[in-house]
């Protein structure tokens, strides 16, 4: 019986079917979402041993649920990976270097996944900051009032976390590593170019007498439109990929 669950997270079948092939068999068990939402429900849910994450999803993005995760001490121990075929689309939200999460980009081969894997165990333990809760606080009229409680990060480094890397951590990493298989395919598939625009506008309404909600449902609206472009741009390109892989 398969001893690490690992979570896959991507609106493409093909992206999903292509992780669960290419992973060694007998050694995990993949669960597999096809929408953010889906995903976060698994991960609070299920005790997994890695997330793969697609950073454009579906009902609610990669950015928000790796956000949702990162804001809890125990979940942001689980290790990371995150999937997009545009870099830049990570890099917008997460600076580089990545930390505590290793990136993959699609399209991937089995030996660029298994790597991938075996850096995101390892920068699973690394120290991290720990997780505070903190009081948001104003003044008004000179009086000082508190608000919600949220989280944040203070700079001295978890005592638990820097000498004590998680199980799952390390029996997910004895697994890959005892099932890495000694050939992989050299041939990294290449993503297809496409004319598909990669942003549907950069103008921002200015028109006089436009009020502020009418600018702001506008720019939703651009959002919403760019986000369904490079989605579809993705799905192309993953296909393609998938078809050109089979009549090899």
């Amino acid at each position: 019986m398969a001893s690490n669950k690992i979570l896959v997270i991507d609106d493409t079948t093909v992206v999903r079917v292509k992780v669960r092939e290419m992973l060694p068999p007998g050694n995990f068990e993949v669960l597999e979402a096809k929408d953010g939402l889906e995903g976060l429900n698994f991960i609070l849910q299920e005790k997994l041993s890695l997330i793969m994450l697609d950073f454009l999803l579906p009902k609610m993005s990669g950015w928000e649920v790796f956000q949702k995760v990162q804001a809890d001490p125990e979940l942001r121990k689980i290790p990371l990976v995150i999937m997009s075929g545009r870099k830049e689309e990570v890099t917008e939200k997460i600076t580089e270097p990545f930390e505590y999460f290793e990136f993959l980009g699609k399209p991937f081969d089995q030996k660029q996944l298994i790597n991938a894997i075996k850096l995101a165990m390892t920068k699973a333990k690394q120290p991290r900051p720990e997780l505070v809760p903190v009081r948001a606080v104003t003044v008004k009229n000179g009086t000082v009032a508190t608000s919600g409680v949220t989280t944040a990060t203070v700079a001295a480094p978890s005592v638990a976390n820097t000498a004590m890397p998680t199980a799952a951590s390390n029996t997910t990493l004895s697994a890959v590593n005892t099932a890495m298989p000694t050939a992989a395919s050299n041939a990294t598939p290449t993503a297809v170019n496409t004319a598909m625009p990669t942003a549907a506008s950069n103008a921002t309404p200015t028109a006089k007498g436009a009020s502020d909600a009418e600018i702001s449902a506008l720019n939703e609206k651009i959002v919403k439109m760019q986000a369904e472009i490079d989605g579809l741009k993705k799905q192309l390109t993953q296909v393609v990929t998938f078809i050109k892989q089979k009549i090899k």
